[in-house]
């Protein structure tokens, strides 16, 4: 049986252990992505001309806080000239919403003709889309756009798959205070060292 002293001592290893994961894997992607994620109007003159949009909570068919502010930066960015190609991605299945559904109405709905948009109807995470964007679309390059807890994972996913690209962040001055605190602690001890080990193993697969 544990004694109340070994079962603290247990749970400070667990602690250290936790920490030292999310240092270690924040760090990763920190390092990985650095230079490569940017503001809209930081994206560099060469960039690539294809935008990949993520896929992010929709309800009742309408985009949720997130997707539609990184729909509304592709908006702008399709609008200026600085990309001529939008791909969305997302889980397109009815118990999900039908995100990329969702997706190209809005974009189509705000003017983009359908067809310089492409659907991705089964980027079920960061890490599929970025896979698929290489092994289904023939993508090199692409700017992709997230809010920024989120854009330094995604570059470092895509490049593992063979990907460069450029995180490009999005807004979201209408989520919620909750959401943002959620979503970071979510990326911090879940996301980032799921996708470190996703980046380590598509590594190894190319070997």
């Amino acid at each position: 049986m544990f004694t109340r002293r070994r079962c603290r001592l247990f749970v400070l290893i667990l602690l250290i252990a936790v920490e030292a994961l999310v240092v270690v894997t924040s760090s990763w992607v920190a390092i990985a992505s650095r230079g490569r994620v940017v503001q809209p109007s930081e994206i560099p003159d060469d960039a690539p001309t294809t935008l990949i949009v993520l896929g992010a909570k929709v309800e009742d068919r309408e985009a949720g806080d997130y997707v539609r502010a990184r729909l509304d930066v592709a908006l702008d960015l399709y609008r200026t000239g600085r990309v001529t190609r939008i791909l969305v991605s997302g889980n397109d299945a009815d118990d999900a919403g039908n995100e990329v559904h969702v997706m190209r109405a809005y974009l189509e709905d705000n003017g983009v003709p359908a067809e310089r948009i492409v659907d991705d109807r089964f980027g079920l995470n960061t890490a599929a889309t970025c896979r698929r964007a290489v092994r289904e679309f023939g993508l090199r390059s692409a700017l992709i756009v997230t809010q920024d807890f989120h854009a330094g994972r995604a570059v470092m996913l895509c490049d593992a798959y063979g990907l460069d690209a450029i995180g490009v962040i999005a807004p979201c001055g209408h989520c919620s205070l909750y959401s943002k605190v959620r979503n970071q602690f979510r990326e911090a001890l879940l996301s980032r060292p799921r996708a470190v080990l996703d980046a380590l193993t598509s590594a190894a697969s190319f070997e």
